[in-house]
């Protein structure tokens, strides 16, 4: 409640994709260029030539995904994901995110999202109207993620852990290193400074 460990995050992830099956309500491929050319590649892997068609359709929009990776996670574990609209589309509700690579800071895909979207909004048409609720350009999809890389914190062999104190305080700090020592029956744990407090492992 009041300490993590050191090295021991949760993780970043960031992906982007496509949107599908949108009522009309997706991006309009002649403003959103980057969306026309990511339908026009994904057609192209899955066999479909659509490089000289004149593409028209509204139910498709660019996306950016989000999702945390948290720490000891599992490959094959899922994870909630985030999907926010990067075109001019009106709203996501009714779409469905195509699978996409989400990838850390270090550029690797440590998982893959794929899914239906749920909004938490509501907008009758395109435009803006008086009936709009809460934002329609941004849904969730619950376990949508899938991860594929896991993130090794290897625990046994150090021979020291960090705690890392979320409240900086010296006092807190001093009895964490106090409660530590109380409890393993040695002097094991010593204050670094507000923030951490060093464990040595015992034997």
């Amino acid at each position: 409640d009041i300490a993590d460990f050191e090295g021991v995050r949760n993780n970043m992830l960031i992906g982007y994709g496509l949107v599908v099956g949108l009522p009309g309500t997706g991006d309009t491929l002649s403003r959103s260029i980057f969306t026309r050319e990511s339908l026009i590649g994904m057609l192209e892997r899955l066999g479909v030539n659509s490089r000289d068609t004149n593409l028209r359709t509204q139910n498709v929009a660019a996306v950016m995904v989000t999702a945390t990776l948290p720490p000891f996670a599992r490959q094959g574990s899922r994870i909630d994901v985030i999907v926010s609209s990067s075109g001019d589309a009106g709203s996501l509700q009714g779409g469905t995110l195509l699978m996409t690579p989400l990838r850390g800071p270090d550029g690797r895909v440590y998982a893959v999202a794929q899914g239906p979207i749920s909004v938490g909004g509501f907008r009758p048409g395109r435009t803006p109207v008086r009936g709009e609720k809460n934002h329609t350009t941004t849904g969730r999809i619950s376990g949508g993620g899938i991860i594929e890389k896991e993130v090794i914190v290897d625990l046994e062999q150090k021979e020291q852990l960090t705690l890392v104190l979320i409240n900086p305080d010296f006092t807190t700090s001093s009895r964490i290193a106090q409660a530590v020592n109380a409890g393993l029956g040695g002097d094991v744990a010593k204050p670094i400074d507000a923030t951490a407090v060093a464990v040595n492992i015992p034997e």
